[in-house]
């Protein structure tokens, strides 16, 4: 309860908060599927496009990993 409290009192300090990463936002589209039935190229696609989403993914905690123990809440 304490932790909320002190969530809630920064909160209302008005601490402006940096915005959220465009990069952040980004989706990744599914690889097409080639009519011609090449599968393999098209999962060497979609293995690069998860590759590209975990890397934001990793990039975007740690911007908000840092946000916050500049807050003091980690």
């Amino acid at each position: 309860m304490s932790a909320a409290a002190e969530i809630k009192g920064q909160a209302q300090a008005n601490v402006p908060l940096p915005d959220y990463p465009a990069d952040c936002r980004k989706k990744e589209a599914h690889a097409p599927l080639p009519d011609n039935g090449e599968l393999a190229s098209a999962h060497k696609r979609e293995r690069g496009a998860l590759d590209r989403q975990n890397a934001r993914t990793d990039r975007c905690a740690e911007f908000y990993d840092n946000l916050q123990s500049k807050f003091g809440l980690r």
